[in-house]
């Protein structure tokens, strides 16, 4: 097969899954032997200006189908596969529809569709951009099955795997984390005014990940997290990564991803990679991640280790009602050392990156040919 090329956002620099996502991705393609290009995309995209709108459509080879490599690095006629992340794809229907026009085997890469909040013109985009790809490969059966109810009838899956890692030791008293960029959308807000309802109870906990995201969202949880009182035992960490990162994992006893939305929550399996349990929002993507796991019950819904839990937001059920299962599970030692157990045992079911390789670089052979 030919060089396959990545084109990512130049504007996504914390730690998010997308991130993650392609860069194992790129790493299990290589080491099957396919030679790599990643090219990353300069642009405040979804929603990026016409300079760069321009650039990508001449990495794509859009505007001049019969010239060989050129300026910029752009595509020849006898380039191989592209594949675009879908936050610079969506913003760019028009570039996708004019590499089409000029016969490239241009691929796009959710991970999020785009939100309904976002709007008319925004999803009108997302529709487009997909119509003209040469396929869609989807991150998780969630966000196939959104972008089925909108009439993209044909996209392909590849689940993200996990790197094998050992098992946490735990703390005492037990430790618990969030593995998140601070952003409104993954609430760590929630979990702040949870944790505040059960300070009768010894507990410490990390929210970890990156405060530069969104600077004001990361005030307002600072602000919290001393209006309660519980700046000595809530930390926040700042982004983490290698030993750092690892530290911190094998401190944790439990977790929690509490995003609104999540297309299936890659900290959740690494979390059961090290036989840690896991609370996850109910209606998110985090269930498939935890069915990925063989953690669900013959009903269809979550059973140990994690917890999908209803939470709605606004007001003060979601914080009471993730209050009560934090409560439960730090008081009630069978129902700890039960999820503690099945995290152990989803430990061996967990599938491996090698696997997510081997399923696109298939995908883009036999569509190749």
């Amino acid at each position: 097969m030919r060089p396959i090329r990545l084109l990512v956002p130049g504007n996504i620099r914390h730690n998010s899954g997308g991130n993650v996502y392609n860069a194992h991705l790129v790493d299990g393609l290589r080491t099957l032997g396919a030679q790599m290009d990643v090219i990353s995309v300069e642009g405040g995209w979804p929603l990026a200006g016409a300079k760069e709108r321009r650039r990508l459509g001449a990495l794509l080879g859009a505007w001049e189908p019969d010239s060989a490599t050129g300026p910029d690095n752009a595509q020849g006629p006898d380039s191989g596969p592209v594949i675009v992340d879908g936050l610079v794809a969506v913003g760019a229907p028009d570039e996708l529809e004019f590499a089409a026009k000029a016969g490239r085997q241009t691929w796009v890469m959710v991970h999020m569709p785009v939100p309904e909040s976002a709007g008319t013109a925004a999803l009108a985009g997302e529709a487009r951009a997909l119509r003209a790809a040469t396929g869609v490969i989807c991150t998780s059966s969630w966000a196939a099955s959104v972008l089925l109810q909108r009439g993209v009838v044909r996209t392909h899956i590849a689940l993200p795997g996990v790197e094998p890692a050992a098992k946490a030791a735990g703390s005492t008293p037990p430790h618990l984390a969030v593995v998140a960029a601070l952003l409104p959308n993954k609430d760590q807000l929630l979990a702040v005014d949870a944790l505040a309802r059960i300070q009768d109870l010894p507990w410490t906990a990390s929210l970890v990940g990156s405060d530069q995201a969104d600077p004001g969202y990361a005030r307002a949880i600072q602000d919290a997290v001393l209006a309660h009182g519980l700046q000595e035992r809530v930390k926040l960490t700042g982004e983490l990564a290698g030993e750092a990162l690892g530290a911190e994992w094998d401190r944790t006893d439990l977790s929690l991803l509490l995003s609104r939305a999540e297309a299936f929550g890659m900290v959740v399996t690494e979390s059961l990679a090290r036989g840690i349990p896991v609370i996850v929002r109910k209606g998110t993507g985090t269930e498939e991640a935890l069915g990925l796991a063989g953690l669900t019950a013959a009903d269809g819904g979550p059973r140990l280790p994690g917890a999908a839990l209803p939470l709605p937001e606004g007001g003060q059920e979601g914080p009471a009602r993730l209050g009560q299962a934090l409560r439960r599970w730090l008081e009630d030692p069978e129902v700890r050392y039960g999820w503690r157990a099945a995290a152990l045992e989803a430990r061996l079911c967990l599938p491996d990156w090698g696997t997510t390789a081997r399923g696109v670089l298939a995908l883009l052979a036999e569509r190749g040919r």
